[in-house]
């Protein structure tokens, strides 16, 4: 399908996991794609596959000045912007007494501050009709134990899907939310080194999920690309949570 072609779509974080995958469905319907990633490493093996099919940007997402540099490059290479999928950020679990403000202000700055910003700094870019798309989370909404950072950056990425809609509707730019549950991705590996702690850790999620499994990153895709395309020109403001039923529990 040509659902998105000739659009021009930024993904941060879109290096690995949800984001790549997201890059790979774009380029097939059409899009002209660009990607941001943090580490040099991860840029170099998104170019590897993605090839000219990308314009892929190293950039540290909680950066604020930094986002000024992506909004330059979006300028220089296609003039314009009609998708935005913000999906770079962290994941950091703790109880309230082991947070740090050093740990505090990381996970602000990556899921929140950075993504503010960059939006800012790519307004003039953004087309009439444009779509943003805010990569959130069910933590927002279910009161896990140890997610009160994480679950408070993503409820109010939700809360920026509402009140940036209402603000940018009237220049064509309509903003919504995914809300992903577990889904399969490098992001669990990276929380613990024990693979027995990773292990148990999946283990535990996975029985909370009615369906049994975790999601797949194709499957979240399927969702921003669905509120990238012209097929949700009446969906404005709004959030679709893929979780496998978790968050019904």
């Amino acid at each position: 399908m040509n659902r998105l072609q000739d659009k021009v779509a930024l993904i941060t974080g879109g290096t690995s996991g949800i984001g790549l995958e997201t890059a790979r469905q774009f380029i097939a319907e059409g899009a002209r794609v660009a990607i941001t990633g943090s580490s040099a490493k991860s840029v170099e093996a998104a170019r590897a596959e993605l090839g000219e099919n990308a314009l892929i940007i190293q950039a540290d997402a909680g950066d604020v000045a930094g986002q000024k540099a992506v909004a330059a490059a979006i300028r220089e290479h296609f003039g314009r912007l009609d998708v935005l999928f913000v999906n770079a950020g962290i994941a950091q679990f703790a109880p309230l007494e082991q947070w740090s403000e050093d740990d505090f202000d990381r996970s602000i700055a990556i899921n929140l501050k950075g993504p503010y910003f960059l939006i800012q700094a790519l307004s003039p870019l953004f087309a009439n009709p444009a779509s943003i798309v805010l990569n959130t989370s069910i933590n927002a909404h279910i009161g896990a134990p140890n997610s009160s950072v994480y679950a408070l950056t993503k409820g109010a990425l939700l809360t920026l899907a509402k009140t940036l809609s209402g603000e940018l509707k009237d220049r064509g730019i309509r903003v919504n939310a995914i809300s992903p549950g577990p889904i399969e991705t490098p992001l669990y590996g990276k929380l613990s080194s024990d693979p027995e702690q990773v292990k148990a850790f999946t283990a535990a999620i996975t029985d909370r999920i009615p369906i049994g499994r975790f999601g797949k990153s194709s499957e979240v895709a399927k969702a921003v690309v669905f509120f990238a395309s012209d097929e949700s020109a009446f969906t404005v403001g709004s959030e679709l949570i893929i979780d496998g039923g978790m968050s019904n529990l």
